[in-house]
């Protein structure tokens, strides 16, 4: 029986077409890529309350798990923390796996089918930008690192340290992931489409070099215009994309986050008629949390929202993170962290994690539980690599409670319902699975090297109900693989990791 092509083979058939000089060194990054998705997908497995799996016990490689029809899977002993590729393989009924999509696949699981091309995807792509990269020296010296946060952006290739479907870019080509893909180090150019005025809502202040009369010149990424809109736009002005890859830092500074209607990690994401309505409102209420952290934190405003009406024509013009940013000080997105050479000394990271969870823990205490994730939070680092302060963009996934808010004297301003609660799980999961288990995480590598910056850093923090509950509770990350299997509507679910405080 034919088999249709793997993504593999895919992308190895259009590079060869596209960049035949490239072709040895994507098939020689490929074991390499399928061990890095593999171990993000064995720490889900491993953690995760995915429905087949019916019990884990120890086995013979470290871990077993029993599946609903009573085969067992086994591998190595999970570290929920680990971010490099130490899973190379696993046994299925017997059988020796190092392919995660066909891993999938043979589990056979609803939407496993889907999620089995998607993990392929993703391997590929992998590759694909690890073959791509130039040599790097792995510098640590701040005199040698980039001047701007998109550069430093671009330079995380792997995509999410923790999400199986890290580098999953299905409907890109080859030639789209080179056009468009950070990592890849593009000059994109912006469509731009004249909508008139009348026909669009408007947040905030729409700025006069994006206006034609009475019309509104709104953003469109050209993935988006060739694929969604299915229409020619007007050239816009050249930028560069940045992690999220529907966000991009414009050549005067502000950071323009588009519509891309496309699935990326999880899933498809768009801008909203209600983002863009409540964006000033919103990034006023970031600014006055902000000025309650004592200058650790700033919050990069909204510039200006506009939509045409729909999701897949929308823009927000966001202001750059590089604006926090003095003399001699760089601007580097947490995810980036590991690429500084900082994060391998014990006594930089416990002063990190004291900072961020200094300003998390106050803000939730307050009544706002940030998704500091290492997309969303960054670090203002000093001359000399210190951790000075913090900068947040992108508040739309926050977590608010009225009632926090209230007992602190802090107006609640007109929010979406959907970021309300106060239900001190929901706001502990938003924060602690975002930030500790995310981006403090991320950053350290592993549970020992996490455990030991966590444990010198809430020495010094105040004693506080949800600092009990960071130290001695379960922690909670995202379920992404349950999320990414799931039929039950959209919104985060959640797995528990044991504690690196604990033991």
């Amino acid at each position: 029986m034919h088999r249709p092509p793997t993504a593999e083979a895919e992308v190895a058939a259009e590079l060869a077409a596209l960049r035949p000089a490239l072709g040895p060194r994507y098939a020689a990054e490929l074991p390499g890529a399928r061990a890095a998705v593999l171990t993000r997908l064995w720490r889900a497995l491993a953690h995760e309350p995915l429905p087949w799996i019916t019990g884990r016990t120890p086995g013979r490689d470290g871990l077993a798990l029993r599946l609903a029809d009573g085969r067992l899977l086994e591998g190595p002993p999970p570290d929920p923390f680990a971010t490099d590729a130490h899973v190379t393989a696993v046994r299925l009924a017997g059988t020796v796996y190092d392919d995660p999509a066909r891993l999938t696949a043979a589990l056979g699981v609803p939407r496993g089918t889907g999620f089995a091309a998607e993990l392929g995807h993703s391997v590929a792509s992998m590759a694909l930008s690890r073959a791509a990269q130039e040599p790097s020296s792995g510098e640590p010296d701040p005199s040698g690192w980039p001047r701007h946060d998109w550069e430093w952006e671009q330079r995380v290739v792997d995509g999410h340290p923790y999400h199986p479907n890290c580098r999953s870019r299905p409907g890109f080509s080859v030639a789209e992931q080179f056009a468009y893909g950070p990592e890849h180090r593009p000059v994109v150019r912006l469509g731009m489409v004249p909508v008139p005025e009348a026909e669009c809502l408007v947040s905030g202040a729409w700025p006069d070099e994006l206006r034609d009369g009475g019309r509104l010149l709104v953003p469109v990424h050209p993935w988006q215009a060739d694929h969604v809109l299915k229409r020619a736009c007007d050239r816009g002005p050249a930028a560069r994309p940045l992690m999220s890859l529907r966000t991009l830092a414009l050549p005067d500074g502000p950071h323009v986050k588009t519509a891309l209607s496309a699935r990326l990690t999880s899933s498809v994401r768009d801008l909203s008629v209600a983002s863009v309505t409540g964006a000033a409102t919103l990034s006023a209420f970031g600014e006055a949390l902000a000025a309650r952290t004592d200058g650790l934190l700033h919050v990069t405003r909204t510039l200006g929202a506009a939509t045409a009406g729909s999701p897949d024509l929308a823009a927000l013009l966001r202001e750059a993170p590089d604006a926090y940013a003095g003399p001699g000080e760089r601007v580097v997105p947490v995810a980036a962290l590991p690429l500084t050479g900082l994060p391998r000394s014990a006594a930089w990271s416990a002063a990190f994690a004291r900072l961020a969870l200094t300003v998390g823990l106050r803000l939730l205490e307050t009544g706002v539980a940030l998704e500091a994730h290492g997309q969303n939070l960054l670090v203002v680092l000093g001359p000399s690599g210190a951790p000075l302060r913090l900068v947040y963009r992108d508040l739309a996934d926050i977590r608010v409670s009225p009632a926090r808010l209230a007992r602190h004297g802090v107006p609640l301003p007109e929010l979406p319902d959907r970021i309300l609660t106060d239900d001190p799980t929901a706001l502990r999961r938003k924060l602690f699975g975002s930030l500790v288990g995310g981006a403090l995480a991320g950053t350290a590598g592993s549970r020992p090297a996490l455990a030991e910056a966590l444990a010198t850093a809430v020495r010094h923090l105040p004693r506080t109900p949800d600092l009990t509950a960071l130290r001695e509770e379960p922690l909670p990350v995202k379920a992404l693989t349950l999320m990414r299997l799931s039929t039950g509507g959209g919104g985060d679910r959640w797995a528990e990791v044991p504690n690196p405080l604990a033991g």
